[in-house]
């Protein structure tokens, strides 16, 4: 069963309530997302740490629900 953008933007926002989240559907199948997150939640975590905190947002649904995910996190501009 496919994820729809709703629910990721709905995940993340949970876990990063101060996000600004945007999702496309890269093929249209509700299985291949692109999404874009910005949370000053990131800010001193590297790359890869922004990345694994939206990966447990989604609580496990990476793989399964969600087949594929390119991620692009970076903290707000001040």
């Amino acid at each position: 069963m496919a994820m729809s953008a709703t629910e990721i933007e709905r995940f993340i926002k949970e876990a990063l309530p101060d996000a600004v989240v945007e999702i496309r559907d890269l093929a249209g199948d509700g299985d291949h997302y692109a999404a874009n997150v910005v949370s000053a939640s990131f800010r001193g975590k590297s790359r890869v740490q922004q990345h694994q905190m939206v990966y447990a947002a989604l609580k496990g649904r990476m793989g399964g629900e969600l087949h594929a995910l390119a991620l692009q996190t970076s903290i707000p501009e001040e």
